[in-house]
């Protein structure tokens, strides 16, 4: 019996929608991630980009535990001395939640160029709509 590698030209990608209301963002995170990385398929290969398209929709709903919203911080930095800027997740929550659902479900995912290319599958929204019912996608339960 011979392993099967999948090849990158065979791959059948679906499109999925994931509903982020009252929905806990690493709990979330962690399963967006595993069918982005398509290792929820049979055919799954480490060196291969398996995965599926999931769009994010009601991102603003998302839900942190504990006292994550006053002590999580996201940090950036515009590259010049003393340039490190810091925003509390109940403030990035308000201004940009499609940021904290992307960053999240980035850090789940390897950290190299396959990354990179399984990142882009991802599509967030805050709201309930999303631009992308011409693919049909299909509900996908978290």
């Amino acid at each position: 019996m011979k392993t099967y590698m999948a090849k990158a030209q065979d791959v059948e990608r679906k499109w999925y929608v994931v509903d982020a209301e009252g929905k806990t963002l690493g709990r979330l995170a962690s399963q967006v991630a595993t069918v982005l990385r398509g290792k929820n398929k049979p055919i799954f290969t480490p060196h291969v980009d398996t995965g599926d398209y999931v769009i994010v929709v009601n991102a603003d709903k998302i839900v942190l535990t504990g006292k994550k919203l006053d002590q999580k911080k996201y940090y950036r930095h515009s590259g010049y001395t003393g340039g490190l800027k810091e925003t509390v997740a109940r403030r990035m929550l308000a201004t940009k939640p499609e940021f904290m659902v992307t960053e999240a479900i980035r850090g789940m995912l390897p950290k190299n160029k396959l990354g990179r290319a399984m990142i882009k599958k991802l599509r967030v929204y805050s709201g309930p709509e999303h631009a992308h019912a011409a693919q049909k996608p299909e509900v996908l339960e978290v």
